[in-house]
């Protein structure tokens, strides 16, 4: 036997003796053959006791021109050494004995062998003459790249099942876009689709099935693929599940569904690596981080610079084009921001009237306790409208006097009407002085004092008819036509009203509350209806919390009548480009028309605990522009603080704990203002698990102190706030996952009844130390 002929390496299973022995002396037939130009060494030549069997074939696959390996049954080791061999480009001779039946059906049903083509034998001569016979080394063709755009290749054992749920959930988390072959779409997989899949991935995961013959072969010639290729792969195998013994060392087994959560975020450094390897290097300089601004997470604090990187939503250019009369979001989600923009925006033309005005509930305290209390329905909401309505008219007047004061001394046009609508403001009782606050408690304050009077004189509740008489103390007629005249020497008047409900609570409007603020949009409405009669733009749009519009729409007959812009953030990438705004007004000119992606692979690392690190900013901000400003901004300081050119995972592990105290002190305060009796619930979740029973849930209410009575309208409001959300298999649901609609959510919540589960948002787990969290499990540095 020539020793100096190369060696092509034979696979084939040794679980059918017969079939194995055939093909053994088959193999030596060709090898005694001296024309033949290829020695051939069958698997058996490398199975020696105490010696690792899979690193020799491996060297014997790497060192052959070609391999052969027989597929009459398919062997899993086999395989693994098919796919390995494509992988690694060599030519794949496949042989089937026609005399047996073997896996034909399953080769068949999985479709990747038929499609690379076979040669059939029957006989230790027939194969003999195949194995002496010319064959060609040409390889089957592929091109090794990343495709950048979807660079994960996903084959989950089971779209349907809950592991491969859980594996498609958190490849999403760590916001790779992936492809995937699907069982129940394509119920075949070609060689040729596979090859290609894993030849432009970055990453690829497979999933084991003990129990489906066909998904195991087909993750075993992806995985084996994957590493003839030297591409980053995962091999998923459930725990105790039998391993082919090619790849026992590397599949990762996991116990339940849960643990493949972690595993596959020790996968992503991975494939982040895999990715750099083709990636651009990044647009931004080393060193620029700290130079790095998001402006300020309050906007009030932020007035002067907020023009620079505002992010002109649909609701902000609805509201600027005049098509909204309320803008409604809850906290944080950047109601005021719209408000500043707007005002500014507006009053940039000094042509323009922009009146904004911020009354509290407790300016009309007097007003509640000594007149309102005691109406009537109809004449309350009466009383109320008028007193609105006569407020936008002063208000507006007195910021047409203030503007002017100088300039119509010198401005013919207005000169007489500015002295005429002076002399009708000024014949008003007690309220030319002062700012808004004052002016509108002493016109509070007045009304009280003169229904007050004529009460004692009638010694009888007023009615609706002359209510109005104790509220005007101008000549209302005259005033709405004076300030008519004036505004058409103006361009266009915007009255924005905001802070109403400051410190109210859905839980604590009562009936003249939500009357108060209905009559204010009904009083605004029917002032900018007339003033537009009159020929003039002019517009009122009111700002009010979510929770209490909706509280109030709830119980009022014309549920959803007015035109409205709801601040309520759902989509992820709409608070990137919030936050790429931000980014690039700090970086230049030069920066302007980077996207993203690109900005933040200059400035953090790609991942972090197996997530997109910018999503795991925005996963942790309840979905509210100022808690991803807040994160970051500590996330960026650490990092700043310890020199470094990028933040890494340890930067934003601090920084979420800096940020999840912050949250858990507002929340637990907003949540005492709405329940007085529930302060530091949220303290109570402390060390407990990060997913609860309702059972589990309640108890904790109950060790707070919180009545049984309570404690669905508490869980209501944990749940609206996000502080909680539904535990599903597929995913966690919050209330953004549901479009702000808890109704959903509830309806979900009753038909699972006792089994209903309940996971805290892990913006909380730092602060509250709660227990299965995934970076608890991760973080291997310790916090200084």
């Amino acid at each position: 036997m020539n020793a100096s002929k190369p060696s092509a390496f034979v696979a084939y299973t040794g679980r059918d003796k017969e079939l194995s022995k055939l093909i053994f002396n088959g193999i030596s037939k060709a090898n005694a053959v001296d024309a033949c130009p290829t020695r051939y060494e069958p698997w058996e030549y490398n199975d020696i006791a105490g010696n690792n069997l899979l690193s020799p074939i491996l060297e014997g696959i790497d060192a052959s021109p070609f391999v052969v390996a027989d597929i009459t049954y398919l062997n899993p080791n086999v395989v693994y050494e098919i796919g390995f061999a494509i992988g690694r480009k060599k030519k794949v001779l496949l042989i089937r004995n026609s005399d047996y039946e073997g896996d034909r059906n399953l080769s068949k049903t999985v479709g990747i062998f038929d499609t690379i083509g076979y040669s059939s034998y029957r006989t230790e001569d027939d194969l003999r003459n195949k194995l002496t016979s010319h064959i060609s080394i040409d390889a089957l063709p592929f091109e090794i790249t990343v495709n950048s755009k979807a660079p994960v290749y996903v084959m989950p054992s089971n779209e349907k099942s809950v592991a491969s749920t859980h594996l498609i959930s958190r490849v999403k988390k760590a916001r790779y876009r992936y492809r995937s072959f699907s069982s129940t779409e394509d119920v075949r997989l070609s060689a040729t689709d596979a090859i290609a899949q894993v030849a432009q991935s970055a990453g690829i995961i497979s999933m084991l099935d003990g129990d489906n013959r066909e998904q195991t072969v087909r993750a075993l010639f992806i995985a084996g693929l994957a590493d003839g290729m030297n591409k980053p792969s995962l091999l998923l195998s459930p725990y105790m599940a039998e391993t082919p013994l090619d790849v026992r060392d590397r599949a990762r087994p996991y116990k339940d569904q849960n643990e493949i959560a972690d595993i596959v975020a020790d996968f992503c450094p991975e494939i982040n690596a895999k990715l750099q390897e083709s990636s651009p290097p990044p647009i931004i300089a080393p060193n620029l981080l700290g130079r790095i601004s998001v402006g300020d997470p309050t906007a009030e604090n932020e007035m002067t610079t907020l023009e620079n990187y505002y992010l002109q939503t649909d609701q902000y250019l609805r509201a600027s084009r005049g098509e909204v009369n309320l803008v409604v979001g809850r906290k944080g989600a950047g109601k005021t921001a719209l408000f500043i923009r707007l005002r500014d925006t507006t009053r940039a033309d000094k042509r323009n009237i922009v009146v904004d005005l911020k009354p509290e509930s407790y300016q009309l305290l007097k007003l509640k306790d000594e007149i309102l209390e005691h109406l009537a329905e109809g004449s309350k909401q009466h009383l109320i409208t008028a007193f609105w309505e006569y407020l936008i008219l002063l208000e507006v007047t007195h910021k047409l006097l203030e503007k002017d004061r100088n300039t119509h001394r010198f401005n013919h046009n207005i000169h007489d009407l500015y002295e005429k609508l002076e002399d009708i403001y000024a014949g008003g009782e007690g309220i030319a002085e002062g700012d808004f606050s004052e002016r509108i408690m002493q016109l509070s304050q007045r009304l009280s004092e003169n229904y007050s009077t004529k009460v004692n004189e009638n010694a009888t509740k007023i009615t609706g008819q002359n209510l109005t008489e104790l509220l005007y103390s101008h000549d209302l007629k005259s005033l709405k036509e004076v300030l008519s005249q004036y505004l058409e020497h103006k361009h266009n008047v915007l009255v924005l009203f905001d802070n109403l409900d400051k410190s109210w609570s859905t839980i604590g409007v009562d009936r003249t509350d939500a009357t108060t603020l209905r009559c204010l949009i009904d009083a605004s409405r029917k002032v900018e209806r007339d003033m537009q009669k009159r020929g003039h733009t002019f517009r009122c749009i009111v700002f009010v919390r979510n929770d209490v519009y909706q509280h109030l729409m709830a119980n009022s007959p014309d549920y959803g009548k007015e035109m409205r812009a709801t601040l309520d953030w759902s989509d992820a990438d709409l608070l990137r480009e919030l936050l790429r705004l931000r980014l690039i007004s700090s970086l230049g000119e030069k920066f302007e028309e980077a996207n993203f992606q690109d900005i933040w692979a200059g400035i953090s690392e790609s991942h972090v605990f197996g997530e997109e690190s910018s999503s795991f900013v925005i996963d942790r901000s309840l979905m509210r522009p100022r808690n991803v400003l807040k994160l970051f901004s500590h996330a960026r300081a650490f990092a700043v603080n310890l020199r470094k050119e990028k933040i890494d995972q340890e930067d934003f592990y601090k920084g979420l704990k800096a940020y999840s105290q912050d949250l858990l002190v507002e929340l637990d305060r907003e949540l005492s203002d709405v329940f007085p009796d529930a302060q530091d619930l949220l303290y109570y979740f402390i060390d407990s698990p990060s997913v609860v029973t309702l059972d589990q849930l309640y108890r904790v209410m109950s060790e707070a102190a919180i009545p049984e009575s309570r404690q669905e309208t508490l869980r209501d409001f944990l749940l609206y706030h996000g502080v909680i959300g539904l535990h599903m298999d597929d995913k966690d649901q919050y209330i953004f996952d549901v479009g702000y609609d808890l109704k959903q959510i509830l309806i979900r919540v009753k038909r699972l009844g006792a089994e209903a589960n309940f996971v805290l948002n892990p913006a909380f787990a730092p602060a509250l130390e709660t227990k299965d969290q995934l970076i608890e499990k991760q973080s291997s540095f310790t916090l200084k």
